[in-house]
Protein backbone atom coordinates (compact mmCIF):
# COMPACT_ATOMS: atom_id res chain seq x y z
CA UNK A 1 0.00 0.00 0.00
CA UNK A 2 0.81 3.94 -0.42
CA UNK A 3 0.29 5.92 2.28
CA UNK A 4 0.16 9.53 2.56
CA UNK A 5 -0.71 11.87 5.08
CA UNK A 6 -2.23 15.10 5.38
CA UNK A 7 -4.03 17.46 7.89
CA UNK A 8 -7.71 18.24 7.75
CA UNK A 9 -9.17 20.25 10.40
CA UNK A 10 -8.39 18.91 13.55
CA UNK A 11 -8.07 14.90 11.79
CA UNK A 12 -4.57 13.81 10.69
CA UNK A 13 -5.72 10.92 8.09
CA UNK A 14 -3.92 8.35 6.65
CA UNK A 15 -5.20 7.40 2.96
CA UNK A 16 -4.65 4.30 0.35
CA UNK A 17 -5.99 3.44 -2.75
CA UNK A 18 -5.90 -0.26 -3.54
CA UNK A 19 -5.25 -1.16 -7.05
CA UNK A 20 -8.13 -3.01 -8.80
CA UNK A 21 -7.20 -6.64 -9.47
CA UNK A 22 -9.33 -10.12 -9.46
CA UNK A 23 -9.75 -9.75 -6.01
CA UNK A 24 -10.79 -6.63 -5.46
CA UNK A 25 -12.47 -4.99 -8.55
CA UNK A 26 -15.79 -4.56 -6.94
CA UNK A 27 -14.43 -1.98 -4.84
CA UNK A 28 -11.36 0.24 -3.84
CA UNK A 29 -9.98 0.79 -0.11
CA UNK A 30 -9.44 4.22 1.82
CA UNK A 31 -8.29 4.55 4.87
CA UNK A 32 -8.67 7.17 7.71
CA UNK A 33 -7.20 7.73 11.01
CA UNK A 34 -9.92 10.01 12.58
CA UNK A 35 -7.71 9.86 15.86
CA UNK A 36 -4.93 8.67 17.93
CA UNK A 37 -3.03 8.84 20.84
CA UNK A 38 -2.84 6.70 24.04
CA UNK A 39 -1.84 7.31 27.81
CA UNK A 40 -1.59 3.97 28.74
CA UNK A 41 -5.13 4.41 31.05
CA UNK A 42 -7.81 4.21 29.28
CA UNK A 43 -8.34 4.01 25.65
CA UNK A 44 -11.21 3.87 22.91
CA UNK A 45 -13.09 1.02 21.84
CA UNK A 46 -16.38 0.10 20.32
CA UNK A 47 -16.16 2.95 17.82
CA UNK A 48 -19.75 2.32 15.05
CA UNK A 49 -21.50 5.01 13.14
CA UNK A 50 -24.72 5.62 11.83
CA UNK A 51 -25.61 7.65 8.75
CA UNK A 52 -28.38 10.10 8.35
CA UNK A 53 -29.05 10.47 4.10
CA UNK A 54 -29.23 14.67 2.89
CA UNK A 55 -32.27 15.94 2.84
CA UNK A 56 -33.39 13.76 6.17
CA UNK A 57 -34.44 15.50 9.27
CA UNK A 58 -31.74 16.98 11.15
CA UNK A 59 -29.39 16.70 7.52
CA UNK A 60 -29.90 19.94 4.96
CA UNK A 61 -26.36 19.51 3.58
CA UNK A 62 -25.84 17.28 -0.01
CA UNK A 63 -23.89 14.71 1.63
CA UNK A 64 -24.18 11.78 4.28
CA UNK A 65 -24.13 13.13 7.87
CA UNK A 66 -22.31 10.23 9.52
CA UNK A 67 -22.23 10.36 13.59
CA UNK A 68 -19.98 7.93 15.25
CA UNK A 69 -19.80 7.04 18.55
CA UNK A 70 -17.40 5.06 21.25
CA UNK A 71 -16.45 5.27 24.91
CA UNK A 72 -13.34 4.40 26.95
CA UNK A 73 -12.06 1.95 28.21
CA UNK A 74 -9.83 1.30 31.37
CA UNK A 75 -7.04 -0.92 30.40
CA UNK A 76 -6.27 -2.34 33.93
CA UNK A 77 -9.71 -4.30 34.06
CA UNK A 78 -11.89 -6.25 31.34
CA UNK A 79 -14.67 -4.44 30.11
CA UNK A 80 -14.60 -1.35 32.45
CA UNK A 81 -16.73 1.00 30.11
CA UNK A 82 -17.43 5.03 30.69
CA UNK A 83 -20.35 6.18 28.95
CA UNK A 84 -20.42 6.97 25.52
CA UNK A 85 -19.23 9.40 23.46
CA UNK A 86 -19.50 11.30 19.31
CA UNK A 87 -18.20 12.98 16.88
CA UNK A 88 -19.52 14.03 13.03
CA UNK A 89 -18.56 14.27 10.06
CA UNK A 90 -20.92 16.20 7.30
CA UNK A 91 -17.95 15.97 4.20
CA UNK A 92 -18.01 12.50 3.97
CA UNK A 93 -15.06 11.91 6.42
CA UNK A 94 -12.89 14.74 5.22
CA UNK A 95 -13.30 16.55 8.69
CA UNK A 96 -14.49 15.40 11.62
CA UNK A 97 -15.62 17.43 14.95
CA UNK A 98 -14.48 16.61 18.30
CA UNK A 99 -15.47 13.94 20.73
CA UNK A 100 -18.03 15.31 22.57
CA UNK A 101 -19.54 13.61 26.04
CA UNK A 102 -23.38 12.56 25.59
CA UNK A 103 -24.97 13.11 28.98
CA UNK A 104 -27.86 10.58 27.89
CA UNK A 105 -25.76 7.91 26.91
CA UNK A 106 -23.87 8.05 30.39
CA UNK A 107 -23.47 5.96 33.43
CA UNK A 108 -26.71 5.61 35.68
CA UNK A 109 -26.88 4.26 39.19
CA UNK A 110 -30.26 2.95 39.38
CA UNK A 111 -30.59 1.79 43.01
CA UNK A 112 -28.04 2.49 45.69
CA UNK A 113 -24.75 0.32 44.78
CA UNK A 114 -25.14 -0.45 41.30
CA UNK A 115 -23.69 1.66 38.47
CA UNK A 116 -25.10 0.48 34.97
CA UNK A 117 -23.93 1.48 31.70
CA UNK A 118 -24.85 1.57 28.18
CA UNK A 119 -22.60 -0.12 26.35
CA UNK A 120 -21.12 -2.26 22.78
CA UNK A 121 -24.00 0.26 21.08
CA UNK A 122 -23.88 0.46 17.02
CA UNK A 123 -26.00 3.70 15.63
CA UNK A 124 -28.04 3.02 12.44
CA UNK A 125 -30.25 4.87 9.92
CA UNK A 126 -34.18 4.36 10.92
CA UNK A 127 -35.87 4.87 7.32
CA UNK A 128 -39.48 5.09 8.25
CA UNK A 129 -39.43 7.01 11.71
CA UNK A 130 -36.74 9.47 9.76
CA UNK A 131 -34.71 8.93 13.10
CA UNK A 132 -31.07 7.50 14.07
CA UNK A 133 -31.33 4.75 16.83
CA UNK A 134 -28.32 3.11 18.40
CA UNK A 135 -29.02 -0.49 19.90
CA UNK A 136 -26.87 -1.80 22.35
CA UNK A 137 -26.45 -3.70 25.66
CA UNK A 138 -25.68 -2.88 29.07
CA UNK A 139 -23.25 -3.94 31.87
CA UNK A 140 -23.59 -3.35 35.50
CA UNK A 141 -21.05 -2.17 38.01
CA UNK A 142 -20.20 -1.79 42.21
CA UNK A 143 -20.76 1.57 42.84
CA UNK A 144 -18.30 1.05 45.52
CA UNK A 145 -15.70 -0.44 43.35
CA UNK A 146 -16.78 0.26 39.66
CA UNK A 147 -14.05 -2.20 38.56
CA UNK A 148 -16.08 -4.69 39.79
CA UNK A 149 -18.20 -6.28 37.57
CA UNK A 150 -21.67 -7.82 39.19
CA UNK A 151 -22.09 -10.37 36.75
CA UNK A 152 -25.34 -11.48 38.27
CA UNK A 153 -27.49 -8.00 37.52
CA UNK A 154 -29.67 -8.13 34.90
CA UNK A 155 -28.65 -7.00 31.30
CA UNK A 156 -30.63 -5.47 29.16
CA UNK A 157 -31.02 -4.32 25.25
CA UNK A 158 -29.91 -0.31 25.62
CA UNK A 159 -31.46 2.02 22.94
CA UNK A 160 -31.32 5.99 22.47
CA UNK A 161 -32.24 8.42 19.93
CA UNK A 162 -30.15 10.94 17.99
CA UNK A 163 -31.33 14.47 18.01
CA UNK A 164 -29.50 16.26 15.15
CA UNK A 165 -30.69 19.71 15.53
CA UNK A 166 -29.23 19.21 19.61
CA UNK A 167 -26.48 17.16 18.23
CA UNK A 168 -27.57 14.90 21.25
CA UNK A 169 -28.36 11.73 22.37
CA UNK A 170 -31.60 10.91 24.12
CA UNK A 171 -31.17 9.31 27.58
CA UNK A 172 -30.81 5.94 27.00
CA UNK A 173 -33.78 3.55 27.67
CA UNK A 174 -34.26 -0.74 27.83
CA UNK A 175 -35.72 -2.39 25.58
CA UNK A 176 -38.49 -4.78 27.69
CA UNK A 177 -38.56 -8.51 27.06
CA UNK A 178 -40.80 -11.48 27.93
CA UNK A 179 -41.41 -12.07 31.93
CA UNK A 180 -39.20 -15.40 31.25
CA UNK A 181 -36.14 -16.23 33.65
CA UNK A 182 -34.12 -17.16 30.66
CA UNK A 183 -33.89 -13.42 29.36
CA UNK A 184 -32.49 -12.54 32.70
CA UNK A 185 -29.81 -10.85 30.79
CA UNK A 186 -30.53 -9.67 27.42
CA UNK A 187 -28.56 -7.62 24.78
CA UNK A 188 -28.13 -6.35 21.66
CA UNK A 189 -24.67 -5.84 22.28
CA UNK A 190 -22.61 -5.30 19.14
CA UNK A 191 -25.29 -6.42 16.69
CA UNK A 192 -25.83 -5.42 13.40
CA UNK A 193 -29.74 -5.72 12.23
CA UNK A 194 -31.69 -5.20 9.74
CA UNK A 195 -34.82 -3.30 8.92
CA UNK A 196 -37.75 -3.98 7.03
CA UNK A 197 -40.01 -1.77 4.65
CA UNK A 198 -42.56 -1.99 7.03
CA UNK A 199 -40.74 -0.18 9.55
CA UNK A 200 -40.48 -3.28 11.82
CA UNK A 201 -36.70 -3.68 12.77
CA UNK A 202 -35.13 -7.56 13.03
CA UNK A 203 -32.81 -6.82 15.93
CA UNK A 204 -30.12 -10.40 17.05
CA UNK A 205 -29.96 -10.58 20.61
CA UNK A 206 -28.61 -13.11 22.89
CA UNK A 207 -29.44 -14.17 26.70
CA UNK A 208 -29.00 -16.34 29.48
CA UNK A 209 -30.28 -16.85 32.78
CA UNK A 210 -28.54 -14.47 35.54
CA UNK A 211 -26.70 -17.65 37.10
CA UNK A 212 -26.38 -19.31 33.49
CA UNK A 213 -23.09 -19.77 31.42
CA UNK A 214 -24.12 -19.95 28.11
CA UNK A 215 -25.81 -17.87 26.00
CA UNK A 216 -28.57 -18.55 23.59
CA UNK A 217 -29.12 -16.11 20.12
CA UNK A 218 -32.44 -15.21 18.59
CA UNK A 219 -33.95 -12.57 16.66
CA UNK A 220 -36.56 -10.34 17.84
CA UNK A 221 -39.36 -8.66 16.02
CA UNK A 222 -39.52 -5.20 16.90
CA UNK A 223 -41.46 -1.93 16.22
CA UNK A 224 -39.96 1.58 16.74
CA UNK A 225 -42.45 4.62 16.57
CA UNK A 226 -39.30 7.13 16.73
CA UNK A 227 -39.15 7.13 20.26
CA UNK A 228 -39.48 3.73 22.22
CA UNK A 229 -38.62 0.27 21.17
CA UNK A 230 -40.45 -2.30 21.28
CA UNK A 231 -40.27 -6.36 21.40
CA UNK A 232 -43.04 -8.39 19.37
CA UNK A 233 -42.33 -11.69 19.11
CA UNK A 234 -38.62 -13.65 18.99
CA UNK A 235 -37.59 -16.67 16.30
CA UNK A 236 -35.77 -19.73 16.56
CA UNK A 237 -33.38 -20.13 19.65
CA UNK A 238 -29.73 -20.72 18.63
CA UNK A 239 -27.14 -22.50 20.65
CA UNK A 240 -24.59 -25.09 20.90
CA UNK A 241 -23.19 -26.97 23.41
CA UNK A 242 -19.90 -25.31 23.28
CA UNK A 243 -18.50 -23.46 26.25
CA UNK A 244 -20.77 -20.17 25.83
CA UNK A 245 -23.16 -20.91 23.28
CA UNK A 246 -23.76 -18.15 20.87
CA UNK A 247 -23.63 -14.41 21.39
CA UNK A 248 -23.19 -11.08 19.69
CA UNK A 249 -25.29 -12.35 16.33
CA UNK A 250 -25.53 -10.05 13.22
CA UNK A 251 -28.00 -9.96 10.78
CA UNK A 252 -28.06 -8.88 6.86
CA UNK A 253 -30.59 -9.53 3.91
CA UNK A 254 -29.78 -9.94 0.45
CA UNK A 255 -32.31 -10.48 -1.85
CA UNK A 256 -35.11 -12.85 -0.71
CA UNK A 257 -32.90 -14.72 2.16
CA UNK A 258 -31.30 -13.09 5.89
CA UNK A 259 -27.77 -14.23 6.79
CA UNK A 260 -27.01 -14.47 10.14
CA UNK A 261 -23.16 -14.91 11.69
CA UNK A 262 -22.60 -16.13 15.33
CA UNK A 263 -19.71 -16.03 17.53
CA UNK A 264 -18.65 -18.56 19.47
CA UNK A 265 -15.64 -19.54 21.79
CA UNK A 266 -13.88 -21.78 19.21
CA UNK A 267 -14.83 -20.55 16.07
CA UNK A 268 -17.48 -18.77 14.38
CA UNK A 269 -21.00 -20.19 12.74
CA UNK A 270 -22.97 -19.25 9.99
CA UNK A 271 -26.67 -19.91 9.24
CA UNK A 272 -29.73 -18.62 6.79
CA UNK A 273 -33.56 -18.50 6.38
CA UNK A 274 -36.47 -16.30 4.52
CA UNK A 275 -38.04 -14.79 7.50
CA UNK A 276 -35.55 -13.49 9.44
CA UNK A 277 -36.42 -15.44 12.62
CA UNK A 278 -36.15 -18.48 11.15
CA UNK A 279 -33.07 -20.11 10.34
CA UNK A 280 -31.27 -23.52 9.02
CA UNK A 281 -28.85 -25.49 11.76
CA UNK A 282 -25.84 -23.11 11.92
CA UNK A 283 -22.48 -24.70 10.94
CA UNK A 284 -19.13 -23.24 11.48
CA UNK A 285 -17.67 -20.62 9.12
CA UNK A 286 -15.25 -22.35 6.44
CA UNK A 287 -13.33 -21.07 3.29
CA UNK A 288 -14.64 -22.51 0.06
CA UNK A 289 -11.35 -24.94 -0.12
CA UNK A 290 -12.82 -26.51 3.12
CA UNK A 291 -10.14 -25.01 5.48
CA UNK A 292 -11.58 -23.46 8.58
CA UNK A 293 -12.16 -20.15 8.45
CA UNK A 294 -9.88 -19.40 11.58
CA UNK A 295 -12.10 -16.49 13.47
CA UNK A 296 -12.69 -17.40 16.94
CA UNK A 297 -14.23 -15.78 20.18
CA UNK A 298 -14.93 -12.65 18.59
CA UNK A 299 -17.57 -11.16 15.94
CA UNK A 300 -18.13 -10.78 12.80
CA UNK A 301 -20.13 -8.07 10.77
CA UNK A 302 -21.43 -8.02 7.02
CA UNK A 303 -21.07 -5.48 4.16
CA UNK A 304 -23.25 -5.82 0.84
CA UNK A 305 -23.40 -4.07 -2.22
CA UNK A 306 -26.38 -5.02 -4.66
CA UNK A 307 -26.64 -8.67 -4.57
CA UNK A 308 -23.17 -9.48 -3.28
CA UNK A 309 -22.78 -10.33 0.63
CA UNK A 310 -19.25 -9.89 2.12
CA UNK A 311 -17.96 -11.18 5.65
CA UNK A 312 -15.85 -8.47 7.72
CA UNK A 313 -13.63 -10.48 10.20
CA UNK A 314 -10.27 -11.54 12.38
CA UNK A 315 -8.85 -14.42 12.15
CA UNK A 316 -5.61 -16.71 12.99
CA UNK A 317 -2.82 -17.94 10.51
CA UNK A 318 -1.81 -14.21 9.21
CA UNK A 319 1.14 -13.99 11.40
CA UNK A 320 -0.89 -12.86 14.60
CA UNK A 321 0.17 -14.93 17.02
CA UNK A 322 0.70 -12.10 19.13
CA UNK A 323 -2.42 -10.02 18.69
CA UNK A 324 -4.74 -11.11 21.66
CA UNK A 325 -7.35 -14.04 20.15
CA UNK A 326 -5.88 -13.47 17.08
CA UNK A 327 -7.94 -10.28 16.64
CA UNK A 328 -6.71 -8.35 13.76
CA UNK A 329 -5.66 -7.51 10.92
CA UNK A 330 -9.53 -6.83 9.99
CA UNK A 331 -10.28 -9.02 6.77
CA UNK A 332 -12.98 -8.64 4.25
CA UNK A 333 -13.77 -11.34 1.96
CA UNK A 334 -16.97 -12.32 -0.35
CA UNK A 335 -19.65 -14.63 0.64
CA UNK A 336 -20.45 -17.49 -1.73
CA UNK A 337 -24.46 -16.93 -0.40
CA UNK A 338 -25.09 -20.57 -2.03
CA UNK A 339 -22.42 -22.29 -0.33
CA UNK A 340 -22.63 -20.17 3.04
CA UNK A 341 -18.62 -20.06 3.08
CA UNK A 342 -15.61 -17.48 2.22
CA UNK A 343 -14.40 -17.10 -1.29
CA UNK A 344 -10.29 -17.11 -0.04
CA UNK A 345 -9.64 -15.69 -3.62
CA UNK A 346 -11.37 -12.64 -2.50
CA UNK A 347 -9.55 -12.00 1.08
CA UNK A 348 -8.54 -8.26 1.55
CA UNK A 349 -6.87 -6.54 4.50
CA UNK A 350 -8.93 -3.55 5.19
CA UNK A 351 -7.10 -2.36 8.52
CA UNK A 352 -3.37 -3.56 9.26
CA UNK A 353 -2.77 -4.97 12.46
CA UNK A 354 -0.24 -2.83 15.06
CA UNK A 355 -0.45 -5.20 17.99
CA UNK A 356 -3.49 -4.22 19.06
CA UNK A 357 -7.12 -5.58 18.48
CA UNK A 358 -9.25 -4.56 15.80
CA UNK A 359 -12.12 -7.29 16.77
CA UNK A 360 -14.87 -4.65 18.09
CA UNK A 361 -16.16 -2.93 14.67
CA UNK A 362 -18.62 -1.59 13.18
CA UNK A 363 -19.92 -1.62 9.34
CA UNK A 364 -21.71 1.60 7.82
CA UNK A 365 -23.65 1.75 4.67
CA UNK A 366 -22.85 5.65 4.44
CA UNK A 367 -24.31 5.88 0.31
CA UNK A 368 -25.13 3.38 -2.24
CA UNK A 369 -21.59 3.93 -3.18
CA UNK A 370 -19.89 3.68 -0.26
CA UNK A 371 -19.44 1.29 3.25
CA UNK A 372 -17.32 2.44 6.12
CA UNK A 373 -15.42 0.16 8.22
CA UNK A 374 -14.65 1.12 11.59
CA UNK A 375 -12.40 0.52 13.92
CA UNK A 376 -10.36 1.04 17.46
CA UNK A 377 -6.94 -0.62 18.12
CA UNK A 378 -7.89 -1.89 21.63
CA UNK A 379 -4.99 -1.29 23.79
CA UNK A 380 -5.01 -4.53 25.71
CA UNK A 381 -2.54 -6.61 26.36
CA UNK A 382 -0.28 -3.59 27.50
CA UNK A 383 2.34 -5.38 25.19
CA UNK A 384 0.26 -3.94 21.68
CA UNK A 385 2.73 -1.09 21.91
CA UNK A 386 5.66 -2.73 21.15
CA UNK A 387 4.39 -3.02 17.86
CA UNK A 388 3.25 0.65 17.01
CA UNK A 389 -0.43 1.11 18.56
CA UNK A 390 -1.49 4.04 19.58
CA UNK A 391 -5.60 3.52 19.98
CA UNK A 392 -5.93 4.70 16.62
CA UNK A 393 -9.87 4.75 15.31
CA UNK A 394 -9.92 3.87 11.85
CA UNK A 395 -12.17 4.26 9.16
CA UNK A 396 -12.06 1.50 6.17
CA UNK A 397 -13.84 3.19 3.12
CA UNK A 398 -14.89 1.04 0.49
CA UNK A 399 -15.64 2.27 -2.37
CA UNK A 400 -18.00 0.14 -4.87
CA UNK A 401 -17.15 0.02 -8.12
CA UNK A 402 -19.61 1.51 -10.64
CA UNK A 403 -21.02 -1.21 -13.40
Amino acid sequence: MLFATLLCGVVLAARSALAADDATSDYTLELQTVTSGYDGKKCWVHARAGAIPPGAPGNAGATPLVVMTMQSLRVERSDVFSGLWDLRSADLGRTWSKPVEQPGLRRVSPRAGVDVVACDFWPTWHAASGKLLGTGGTFAYSTANDEDHLDEEPGFTSYSVYDPAKQTWADWRRMKMPDDPKFGFSRAGCSQRVDLSNGEILLPVYFRTLKGKKYTATIARCRFDGETLTYIEHGDELTVPIKRGFAEPSLAKVGDRFYLTLRNDERGYVTSGTDGLHFDPPRPWKFDDGADLGSYNTQAHWAQHGEKLYLVYTRKGAKNDHVFRHRAPLFMAEVDREQLVVRRATEQVLIPERGAGLGNFGVTQVSPDETWVIATEWMQPKTAVDHGSDNSVYVAKVKWAKK
